[in-house]
């Protein structure tokens, strides 16, 4: 090939490359989600902003102090950050992809012909010497030519994928705080069950000596001591599993917190750690925007686009460009002696795949079907996430109605054991109203500690299913 047709032939490339470059990939569109207006259940909710910082969210200063340590030494935040630093690797890669490559060589050579060969013949009779020497250096540039965009495709690939680590580390955050929430709100819940055995096992200590002093005045049967000291027990038994459990979840907080299982510090009663600030639900769109599992969701989406235009490149053909210069020589003196020992060369090469057993192709259906599986995966994501929403307004509501009822059940039942102990001293009741009027009471107390926490644990999820988390 003359210097002249190299010429027009790279400047056929350089043109194929301008007019032709995104020609095969297909520009990102997102998949039609068909949002709904409105969530399924809708409370009346008031706030100036939708989604709140979760250091204003919380109020107890304990529960704000292990979130801000678990985001810090969580070890799978660790771990997420990591991959953001190769994922950020990656993308710097990308950008430099299918740029030109400089590369410089150096050797020097020395052989030893045989004596009846040519070449030994020749070389001992002209250069006096036995051997050959091959003195050479040389600088060559390699370009391949971007026809079908691949610079383009690989960075925008690397660039989703870059992205959608950083939304992914988000989302293990917001999850992060709210299994820290739930966890210290779990462990007070616990600690509030504990007392609440104590308080009943006082109660019914008291109920018992008054019994015993009955007894031995003979105005009641050994039946009733059983009977009391049943109720008794019945209270005691919570003890140990309450410790059990208390021990249990200060391991898993001290973990997620990314320290070794230890004492956790906590203040405070359930009622009071209800959040004042309320939510503002906004719109099911608005999820998409502010949820970063949903961003994860559709990066994955953008970067499986590119991937897939990258497969279809691959079955077109590609053009490369190889100008080289150097100094050779097959003497050292005159190794590097200009422009006498100059030498250059250009090459050009078309590669175009023919016959690869449909390997190509199939790699390009199976890029076009996982691109497919992810945009349906990512409008699961949505479908899922407005659900939550709905489920988690749903449990707050409900929650939060079932409280009323047993704040009224609760002074009832106050009211009940004072009227059974009262009634019981003048011997209008029997003891068994007495004990069933406590069994009630340590019952509904328990019971008041579970649906607070369910308001609460329905209150943080809500705030994670409507995008808080850490910004």
């Amino acid at each position: 090939m003359t210097l002249f047709k190299i010429k027009n032939f790279l400047i056929s490339g350089t043109m194929a490359s301008l007019l032709m470059s995104c020609a095969v990939g297909k520009k990102y569109t997102r998949t039609e989600l068909q949002l709904p207006e409105t969530y399924k259940e809708s409370v009346q909710l008031t706030g100036d902003t939708i989604v709140l910082p979760w250091k204003t969210f919380f109020k107890d200063p304990k529960l704000i102090g292990l979130i801000d340590k678990a985001l810090t030494r969580n070890n799978e935040v660790s771990v997420a950050v990591k991959n953001i630093e190769q994922l950020d690797l990656a993308y710097k890669k990308a950008k430099l992809s299918l740029m030109p490559t400089l590369d410089f060589t150096a050797g020097a050579n020395r052989s030893w012909a045989s004596k009846n060969s040519l070449n030994g013949s020749l070389n001992e009779q002209f250069l006096g010497t036995k051997y050959i020497d091959d003195f050479n250096a040389a600088i060559r540039l390699s370009w391949e030519v971007d026809i079908w965009g691949k610079a383009k495709m690989q960075k925008e690939s690397a660039a989703a994928e870059y992205f959608g680590q950083k939304e992914n580390l988000n989302a293990i955050k917001s999850r992060i705080v709210v299994q820290v929430a739930q966890a210290y709100y779990n462990l007070i819940s616990l600690d509030e069950q504990l007392k609440i055995a104590e308080q009943n096992i006082e109660l019914s200590d008291n109920t018992l000596k008054m019994m015993n002093l009955q007894f031995k005045a003979g105005q009641i049967n050994s039946l009733a001591i059983q009977q009391s000291e049943a109720q008794k027990k019945t209270a005691e038994l919570l003890i140990p599993l309450a410790k059990q459990n208390i021990s249990i979840q200060e391991n898993a907080l001290s973990i997620l917190c990314g320290e070794y299982p230890g004492k956790i510090e906590r203040q405070g009663v359930l009622k009071t750690m209800i959040p004042e600030n309320k939510l503002s639900e906004g719109l099911p769109a608005q999820l998409l925007s502010r949820r970063p599992d949903l961003k994860v969701a559709e990066f994955n989406v953008i970067s499986l686009n590119s991937k897939t235009g990258l497969a279809k490149a691959a079955m077109y053909p590609s053009i490369s460009l190889s100008p080289q210069i150097g100094v050779n020589s097959n003497k050292f003196n005159s190794w590097f002696d200009i422009p006498g020992s100059i030498t250059k060369a250009i090459a050009a090469n078309l590669a175009a795949p023919i016959f690869q057993k449909k390997e190509l192709k199939t790699a390009y259906e199976t890029a076009r079907i996982e691109q497919e599986k992810a945009a349906i995966n990512f409008k699961q994501s949505v479908m899922t996430a407005v659900g939550e929403v709905s489920d988690a307004m749903a449990k707050s509501t409900g929650s939060s109605e079932r409280l009323e009822l047993l704040e009224q059940r609760t002074a009832i039942l106050d009211k009940g054991i004072n009227d059974a102990l009262k009634l019981y001293k003048s011997g209008m009741a029997t003891y068994l109203e007495v004990i069933t009027a406590q069994n009630n009471k340590l019952q509904n107390d328990l019971e008041t500690i579970n649906v607070t926490l369910e308001r609460l644990n329905a209150e943080v999820d809500l705030y994670r299913a409507l995008g808080g988390g850490v910004e």
